[in-house]
């Protein structure tokens, strides 16, 4: 070999090594409130399973009311039955048929009274990866929980920082009846929905704001608290010379006409295809019990939980007891959100989501589980929190994670109905 030849050789360049993996600049502020989020989750659940073999009680149950051959088909029981029902055989909407008299209900359970968004997307991923239809809702729902922490950052980072936007996200993961986010049902979809609708609002992106409040009125009939903060929203800028100066009115005025549409579309298919222009609501109030009552039913169980007893509709001992704690917490959680002067979009659905939550009917241990997209309620404490360091939020955060997989999951899948 020549002296040029070598020299060459000796200086050739070195083999290009692989990219590494980039995340996008504006996806990286969102990477540490998801890493908080699916670590508790995580942790939660790995807790959850636990207990459940431990206890093994779910084996010996009826696989739609919390039972199964192993413990992750608890995910998918109670309401997560329906759903999977929905998914595979569609909707058989028919007459309501009454049942004898005496007992809790007085007409048989219908399918229809299951929103079809979350179903839909279940049987659509389904199609798409061959995954079971099992597999699929657990997928669309563990993917839309991220979603939802990441829209819950991104609303809370706008009013108190990202340090307080990344402990939300943690906070929600913990949050009692944080169990079902990771099952076979629809609060991680709704609350990914809801977050980044109250996002839009805030950033004046009406059409978007217009669009998902469309959608969430496919997800489930409390989308009506979201539907309607957003025309809260539209009509105070209509109404207001300068923000309809600035902002014009097309863009508002079309978020509030199209806001309704998902909810009022389903409705009222639910009242033609039963025969029934109120078909819905008969179907909650008398095959569910669940039906608006102004509070009645809540005070009836905070009295008989004060004294110890149980003569109240849908007792259930350990979940109405950590639900009566979260109840007597809201009033201070309220007070302090309203002390941050939220934008108006928060303060309507949060307001108008706890009046219509404790103001109907319904199982009183499931209280948590329709705060849990009450969101904004964790502004104010991630706010406070966000003032502490790292090591004591490590503890906070770790020892929340492990009890969460009790007071999250196994007390509202086993000791209750979710």
């Amino acid at each position: 070999m020549s002296a040029a030849q070598s020299n060459t050789a000796t200086t050739a360049e070195p083999a290009p090594r692989p990219r590494a993996l980039r995340v996008p600049p504006a996806a990286r502020p969102y990477l540490p409130p998801l890493a908080l989020y699916g670590a508790a989750k995580l942790t939660g659940l790995l807790v959850f399973a636990w207990l459940l073999t431990y206890a093994g009680d779910y084996r010996s149950k009826d696989p739609r009311f919390g039972g199964g051959a192993h413990w992750w088909d608890v995910l998918s029981t109670w309401d997560g039955w329906w759903y999977l029902q929905v998914a595979q055989k569609g909707y058989h909407p028919e007459p309501l048929r009454p049942l004898a008299p005496g007992g809790q209900f007085s007409a048989e359970q219908n399918s229809v009274a299951f929103f079809p968004l979350y179903p839909g997307l279940v049987r659509a991923v389904s199609e798409v990866t061959g995954l079971g239809l099992y597999g699929a809702a657990i997928l669309v729902s563990v993917v839309c929980s991220f979603v939802a922490a990441a829209g819950i950052y991104a609303v809370v980072s706008v009013l108190a920082g990202a340090r307080a936007g990344t402990l939300a996200a943690g906070l929600w993961a913990v949050a009692p009846a944080a169990g079902v986010e990771w099952a076979v049902y629809t609060e991680s979809l709704f609350v990914a929905i809801a977050a980044w609708t109250c996002h839009a609002v805030m950033k004046r992106r009406w059409v978007t704001a217009g669009l998902l409040a469309f959608l969430s009125g496919l997800s489930r009939p409390t989308a009506a608290v979201l539907i309607g903060a957003v025309g809260l929203a539209a009509l105070v800028t209509l109404v207001r010379r300068d923000s309809r100066r600035e902002q014009g009115v097309a863009a508002p005025l079309y978020a509030a006409v199209a806001a309704p549409l998902g909810l009022l579309t389903y409705i009222a298919w639910v009242g033609w295809s039963m025969g029934d222009p109120g078909a819905y609501f008969s179907l909650q109030r008398q095959a569910w019990a669940h039906y608006f009552d102004f509070g009645a039913y809540t005070l009836d169980v905070l009295r008989n939980v004060a004294v110890g007893h149980g003569d109240y509709l849908f007792a259930y001992s350990v979940p109405d007891l950590i639900a009566v704690q979260v109840v007597v917490a809201l009033p201070f959680l309220v007070a302090l959100l309203l002390r941050k002067r939220p934008p108006l979009v928060l303060t309507a659905y949060t307001v108008a989501s706890i009046v219509t939550i404790l103001g109907t009917q319904q199982m009183f241990g499931n209280t948590p589980r329709y705060l849990l997209p009450v969101f904004p309620l964790l502004l104010a404490p991630a706010a406070a929190m966000s003032r502490l360091r790292w090591p004591a939020l490590v503890v906070f955060f770790s020892t929340a994670a492990v009890a969460s997989g009790w007071y999250a999951h196994y007390v509202i899948f086993e000791l209750g109905i979710p």
